[in-house]
């Protein structure tokens, strides 16, 4: 159940193309992204348990777990999804570039931070270290947040499709073991691929 393709295109797909660009090309910025109070009903669900912020279920997407949703729960990537666009919320406000964009893991996304001018690597070693190091979901998903608020600063997008995957596989010790081996080849990658920090703004 938990492959299966999400019924209806997410938030970020309704206004962002494949190639990371905005699908409505006119209008001013505020016609081409999310509509500011879908976001800020997104942000309400940071912190909280997936289900209980009831203007979110119009923004979920994965199939209902039956078995769990009668016995009051909900299933591994329900609450990847709740926890994933509560995020998406919060990277996605006031933004002018959308911030989802797909192919863009968690780890090359904070390399990009530590790459920019205004941060400090060991700083952001320090930050990603905190977020691989995790342990439940609840403590990534804390974690994760202020991360995204750092990856904001300096509009690094993430892909959100690809986030909600790895905290789903969070739940298990083996699937985890692949998350954060993915995150640490994407991260320090940087010691194989391009030089230098970049100091764009």
């Amino acid at each position: 159940m938990t492959e299966e393709e999400p019924t209806k295109p997410r938030i970020w797909h309704r206004y962002i193309a494949a190639d990371g660009t905005w699908r409505r090309k006119e209008g001013t910025a505020a016609e081409k992204r999310p509509p500011g109070e879908d976001l800020q009903i997104l942000r309400r669900g940071l912190g909280r348990p997936a289900g209980t912020v009831l203007e979110m279920f119009p923004f979920y997407t994965c199939p209902v777990d039956d078995y769990a949703a009668r016995r009051g729960e909900v299933s591994a990537e329900q609450e990847a999804e709740h926890i994933a666009l509560a995020l998406y919320g919060l990277h996605q406000q006031s933004q002018d570039r959308p911030m989802h964009c797909d192919g863009v893991g968690l780890g090359r996304a904070v390399l990009g931070l530590r790459r920019h001018k205004r941060t400090s690597d060991e700083a952001v070693d320090s930050r990603f270290q905190q977020v691989f190091s995790a342990t439940s979901t609840d403590t990534l998903a804390l974690r994760l947040r202020g991360l995204i608020s750092q990856l904001k600063d300096i509009k690094e997008p993430v892909d959100y499709n690809r986030l909600i995957s790895d905290i789903r596989d969070w739940n298990r010790p083996d699937s985890r073991s692949r998350v954060r081996r993915r995150w640490g080849l994407d991260y320090y990658g940087w010691t194989q691929g391009a030089t230098g920090r970049r100091t764009d703004g």
